[in-house]
């Protein structure tokens, strides 16, 4: 199973790729600017973290509107790449209200895909200012916290899927069995 990881400047790029490693998937960091060309034959991609502030920075996140405009393959955004995500398809974004660095306490609302066998609650490990305030039509979410009601969405109709937390740090609990799940996804759709 090949799953890329698209570097978009996130401070835990390489704990994306390690994790994947570490679960025995053929994955590597490539560029946002990297054709899609040269992703179209993948099994499925991670869109990492990144610009400060994608609602007033987008054009940081290079080729990301390509990739989910192009890509028939489960896409996992994390952190800004599910903001970018969220706003390339109808949503809004905006500074969050209680901006969260360090332990929130997840709370999830959908147990299909990525949250599949998981607790209703758990702790989880976030960085960001800006958040989600509207989600994209076609979308639901499926976790929130007490300061962040969008922490998790996904698409009704495409394999398409984004946490605003960061599973990738150890600091999370249950984040190596999010990515298990994510490509069970990408196993399930072969």
């Amino acid at each position: 199973m090949r799953v890329y990881v698209v570097d978009n400047g996130g401070q835990w790029t390489h704990r994306e790729w390690r994790v994947l490693k570490y679960l025995g998937v053929d994955a590597k960091i490539v560029p946002n600017t990297t054709p899609f060309s040269e992703l179209a034959d993948l099994d499925g991609l991670v869109l990492s973290g990144g610009a400060p502030s994608v609602a007033s920075d987008a054009g940081r996140m290079g080729s990301n509107a390509e990739y989910l405009d192009k890509a028939e393959y489960p896409i996992l955004g994390i952190c800004a790449g599910m903001q970018f995500l969220s706003e390339h398809f109808g949503g809004s974004l905006g500074p969050g209200v209680n901006p969260e660095f360090g332990k929130v306490g997840l709370k999830v609302s959908d147990h299909t895909d990525l949250f599949r066998n998981l607790p209703s609650e758990f702790n989880v490990w976030a960085s960001h200012n800006d958040e989600v305030k509207t989600v994209p039509p076609g979308f639901v979410v499926t976790a929130s916290s007490d300061t962040c009601p969008v922490e998790a969405v996904r698409s009704l109709t495409r394999p398409i899927y984004g946490v605003q937390f960061h599973p990738e740090v150890e600091n999370t609990e249950n984040g190596p069995q999010i990515f298990r799940n994510f490509l069970d996804i990408i196993s399930e759709r072969r």
